[in-house]
């Protein structure tokens, strides 16, 4: 089991983003999401974490997977990654500013544009797979190079 989630909440042709405000993943806009709390599964984590830092609830995700790679000391590593569909009623005013960082809505084209250098590492690799399969899936990073499974 991996120890942290990233969550993408979806309104029409926009992701809510965070841009946080400290390490990892400092500076660059990336979905929301946390550690796995002892108890939790992933789903019920990543349902805690888009509350927490946004306080909107979700209810069921319309996209998940894992996203994994092999650690420089040659172990596995990866992160559970969800989409959940915003209610289109849903009034979410941006930009918004948490402990976390700031929240906005950014649209799909933006966030995915091949010369975006704001957004966090991978994240353009495999949210197209995210946005288009409902369900699951499991995405694996060998040699710097993505294999979807």
């Amino acid at each position: 089991m991996f120890k942290y989630t990233v969550c993408f909440v979806k309104k029409n042709n926009e992701l809510l983003m965070l841009n946080r405000e400290k390490a990892p993943i400092m500076g660059v806009w990336n979905g929301v999401g946390g550690k796995i709390e002892k108890g939790e599964t992933p789903d019920m984590g990543a349902q805690r974490e888009v509350f927490e830092e946004t306080g909107i609830e979700v209810e069921s995700f319309f996209s998940k997977g894992t996203v994994n790679w092999e650690t420089p000391e040659g172990e596995l590593d990866g992160i559970y990654v969800y989409l959940y569909m915003a209610d289109e009623d849903l009034i979410y005013e941006t930009p918004k500013k948490t402990r976390e960082g700031i929240l906005d809505w950014k649209s799909i084209d933006w966030i995915l544009h091949p010369l975006n250098l704001g957004i966090a590492e991978m994240v353009s690799q495999y949210l197209p797979i995210l946005l288009k399969k409902e369900g699951n899936y499991t995405i694996t990073y060998k040699n710097g190079q993505m294999h979807r499974s």
